[in-house]
C-alpha cells in the first residue's frame, strides 16, 4: 500500500473518544474485531485509547513515539489506521493550524458483542473469517447466553404514560455524525431502482426499505459484488408474506448468488491478469488437441467443479458433503476452477477415488502459494511434486535396506584359495628345533644303563 507523502514521522497526533466504550469492549475488539483487521489494527486502536487516557486533548505527540511504542514500520501503522477507518472504529481529521498541524484520530467504541451479531456486514464478514463451528459457537455464548429467564412482564410506555399530552408538536431528533459512522463505514447505495420493482410486484417498498435493510442490503450488494439485478432476486426471494425481509434468508440468498456466479469464487475483484489470462484460456479452447493430456487439459480448463465430480461418479450427481469441501477450500485458498477441477483429479487418483479434506486443504494450501493460474500450470506442478516425492521414497528405501543388511564379509574365490595353498607348499619347511641339553640328559642316560650291563 502506497503511503509516502500521506503521512511523515514527524507529522503530530491527538486523540479523542466518541461516546462511552461498552463494558465488554475488549471481548469484541479480540474476539470478533480482530480476525477480521488483523491484530496490528487492534494493537493501534488499545494504543491510541491509553493514548487519549494518558495525553490530554491539547498535548500532541509525533507518529515516530508511535512506531517505538509498538514496534511496526510507518507504512504497517498507515495500513492498520486505514482498517479501523474502514471497520467504523475511528475518524480521522487533518488539522493545519498555527498551534498544531498534524492528525487528529477520533477514537468510535466498538460494538458490544451483542450489537456486533445484530450488523449484518460485521457478522458475515466474521463468518467468512473463522468458520461455521466457530461462528455459531460465539453467537450462542454471546447471544443465547445471556437470555433472560421467566415471563416477560415489563411495562410499556403505553401503559404508563396512557393519557399524556402534549403541547407542541413532535421533536425531531437529529441523527449525529457518531450514530451514522457506527459500525462499517460503507455508502449506501440508490434505492429508487429497487423501490420500483417492489412496486411492480404490489410490494410496499417502505415496509422492506427502512433505514437498517437498507443498510443491511448495501453491506451485502459490497460485501459479495453483486449486480443490481443479482440483489433484486435476492430481495425478492427474503420477502416474507407480510411484506417484510427476513435479513438470515436474504443473507444466505446473498451467498449462495455468489457462490454460483463465475468469478472464482474469491471476494476480491476480478484483476487485469486474471483478465488476461481468460483470455488465454479462450485461445486454448480453440486449439485442437493432440495427445490424450492436451484432450484432459482442455476438458479440466472448460468443465466446472461440479461437473467434474459427476463425470468421476459415473453421472450420478455430486454429493453434497464433496460439494462442501471443494466450495470451503475454493473460498478459503482462492483457486481458479481449472486448478481446483486438477486437485480433484490428483487426489481421487492418491486416495483410492475419495475426497479427502485435510488432504486437499493440505495442497491446496500449497498450490495457492505457488500461485498456478491454469490447468496446464497445476498438472505440470503436480507432476513435479510427484516425482520429487517419487525420488524421496526410492532413496528412503534404499538407505532402511542397507541399514537393515550390513554388508557382510568379502567372499574369497576358491582359485584364490588354491593359489595361497599352492604357494605354501611351495615353500622349505623350517627344520625343527632341538633341545640339546635334553638330548644330553637322554645320552646321560642310556651310557649309564649300558656299563652296568
Amino acid at each position: 500500500m502506497n503511503f509516502i507523502g500521506k503521512i511523515l514521522p514527524n507529522d503530530g497526533y491527538k486523540v479523542t473518544i466518541k461516546g462511552h466504550l461498552p463494558v465488554d469492549y475488549t471481548i469484541s475488539l479480540t474476539h470478533l474485531y480482530q480476525p477480521i483487521i488483523g491484530i496490528h489494527a487492534v494493537m493501534l486502536y488499545q494504543t491510541l485509547l491509553h493514548d487519549a487516557t494518558i495525553f490530554s486533548q491539547t498535548e500532541f505527540t509525533t507518529h515516530h513515539q508511535l512506531m517505538s511504542c509498538m514496534g511496526l514500520p510507518l507504512d504497517e501503522i498507515y495500513e492498520a489506521r486505514l482498517k479501523l477507518e474502514a471497520i467504523g472504529l475511528m475518524n480521522t481529521y487533518e488539522i493545519d493550524e498555527e498551534t498544531f498541524s498534524g492528525f487528529s484520530y477520533g477514537l468510535i467504541g466498538p460494538f458490544s458483542p451483542k450489537q456486533f451479531f445484530q450488523d449484518a456486514m460485521l457478522s458475515q464478514l466474521l463468518y467468512h473469517q473463522i468458520g461455521t463451528y466457530r461462528y455459531h459457537q460465539l453467537q450462542d455464548r454471546f447471544i443465547n447466553g445471556d437470555s433472560e429467564q421467566g415471563k416477560d412482564i415489563t411495562a410499556s410506555f403505553e401503559t404508563v404514560f396512557k393519557g399524556v399530552r402534549f403541547t407542541n408538536g413532535p421533536i425531531q431528533l437529529k441523527q449525529t455524525d457518531h450514530i451514522k459512522q457506527l459500525g462499517p463505514n460503507i455508502q449506501e447505495i440508490d434505492f429508487n431502482w429497487l423501490a420500483h420493482v417492489l412496486k411492480k410486484q404490489m410490494i410496499p417498498p417502505e415496509r422492506v426499505l427502512t433505514a437498517t435493510n437498507r443498510r443491511i442490503i448495501s453491506q451485502m450488494k459490497i460485501l459479495y459484488d453483486l449486480a443490481n439485478h443479482e440483489i433484486e432476486k435476492c430481495v425478492l426471494w427474503a420477502v416474507t408474506e407480510d411484506h417484510t425481509i427476513n435479513i438470515e434468508e436474504f443473507k444466505q440468498a446473498c451467498h449462495d448468488t455468489f457462490m454460483m456466479n463465475k468469478k472464482y469464487q474469491t471476494f476480491e475483484s476480478v484483476k487485469p491478469k486474471q483478465i488476461s489470462l481468460d483470455k488465454h484460456q479462450a485461445e486454448s479452447q480453440t486449439k485442437q488437441p493432440r495427445t490424450k493430456e492436451e484432450k484432459l487439459i482442455q476438458i479440466l480448463e472448460t468443465i466446472s467443479p461440479q461437473q467434474l465430480l459427476a463425470d468421476l461418479s459415473n453421472g450420478h450427481k455430486a454429493s453434497e458433503q464433496d460439494l462442501t469441501i471443494v466450495r470451503d477450500i475454493m473460498l478459503s485458498q482462492g483457486l481458479p476452477a481449472p486448478v481446483m477441477n486438477v486437485l480433484i483429479h490428483y487426489v481421487l487418483l492418491q486416495s483410492d477415488m475419495r475426497l479427502s479434506r485435510k488432504y486437499m486443504e493440505t495442497i491446496a494450501s500449497h498450490w495457492s502459494r505457488a500461485n498456478l493460474k491454469t490447468a496446464k500450470e497445476a498438472m505440470a506442478f503436480a507432476k513435479k511434486q510427484q516425482k520429487q516425492f517419487d525420488k524421496r521414497r526410492s532413496n528412503k528405501q534404499t538407505t532402511s535396506y542397507y541399514n537393515k543388511h550390513p554388508k557382510s564379509a568379502d567372499v574369497i574365490p576358491d582359485w584364490f584359495k588354491n593359489r595361497q595353498q599352492n604357494q605354501e607348499a611351495k615353500q622349505p619347511k623350517s627344520k625343527p628345533v632341538i633341545d640339546v641339553q635334553k638330548e644330553k640328559e637322554k645320552m646321560a642316560d642310556f651310557i649309564k644303563r649300558h656299563a652296568k650291563n
